[in-house]
């Protein structure tokens, strides 16, 4: 499995360096940051990782990315996205993620124009094609290229490949952006975003590692890793939970028994699904 696994790896150094020069989608989470390290590994400044300037990064994050590419001379820009002005991604239905990668991939193209970038690739993985990801869908409009996946990465196989590169990024949390906290349906504003970053900052400060603040308009959803959860259920903690979140406006606190899951509020898609309701999706 070892000699499988670095055979992938060989197969996306090869794919890297048939693409001659490229824009790496960067967001700073494992997948993003493993490919631009390979990127800038075999192409050196004809790869440049790109990060979206959008109130939907957390600002720990792009502190994060740009200590990164910092580390390993990695050439890096920021750029501008405008999602929040698109009526359809402010509705926040099912299809958000394709009109956020929309936006993001547009300008991406724009900026490998003026710059003579010919391809733009992304971190989507292996394990990443079984899920619901609408931006998936953008990125095939666009024509971005998915190295990781078409190498057969798996999320634990570019975790360990990661491990192995001395990447710091290798164990991180999985994460997402700020707007995937808001339920569909409600709407996505800068300002609602802006409370669910503020309070996972403070989760982050009391030491949590896995978690997310669901934002459900008078109500937060706190999901905490289960392996967290015993620190998080207690009269202490509760106090503190209360005392954070109400001062960022929420009039009642809970925290979701069942822990963090990915995605969970696809989970409402799903039901819609099973009870025969038809979902449109992008």
């Amino acid at each position: 499995m070892q000699a499988r696994m670095e055979d992938k790896q060989e197969q996306l150094f090869a794919r890297l360096r048939n693409l001659e020069r490229v824009i790496v989608a960067f967001s700073g989470g494992t997948d993003s940051a493993y490919l631009a390290w390979a990127a800038n590994r075999e192409l050196g400044k004809n790869a440049l990782a790109v990060t979206a300037d959008s109130a939907s990064i957390p600002e720990s994050h792009k502190r994060d990315a740009e200590a990164f590419v910092e580390r390993f001379g990695i050439a890096h820009e920021y750029i501008q996205t405008r999602e929040f002005d698109n009526p359809d991604y402010a509705r926040n239905g099912p299809d958000r993620c394709f009109h956020c990668k929309d936006e993001l991939f547009t300008r991406l193209e724009e900026l490998g124009r003026e710059r003579g970038y010919r391809h733009i690739i992304y971190g989507v993985n292996l394990d990443d094609l079984g899920d619901y990801r609408p931006g998936q869908g953008a990125a095939t409009n666009h024509k971005v290229a998915a190295p990781l996946a078409d190498a057969g990465l798996s999320k634990a196989e570019i975790r360990e490949l990661s491990r192995r590169a001395g990447l710091p990024t290798w164990d991180r949390p999985a994460s997402a952006c700020l707007s995937s906290r808001i339920p569909y349906g409600t709407p996505v504003t800068i300002e609602n975003v802006k409370t669910v970053e503020t309070g996972e900052e403070e989760l982050k400060a009391l030491g949590f590692r896995q978690f997310r603040v669901r934002f459900h308009g008078e109500v937060v959803r706190i999901e905490i890793a289960r392996e967290e959860m015993a620190r998080a259920l207690s009269v202490e903690m509760a106090a503190r939970f209360t005392e954070i979140f109400k001062k960022l406006g929420f009039r009642y606190v809970t925290l979701d028994l069942e822990g963090y899951r990915q995605g969970s509020l696809n989970e409402v898609l799903n039901l819609q699904t099973a009870g025969g309701v038809p979902v449109k999706l992008a």
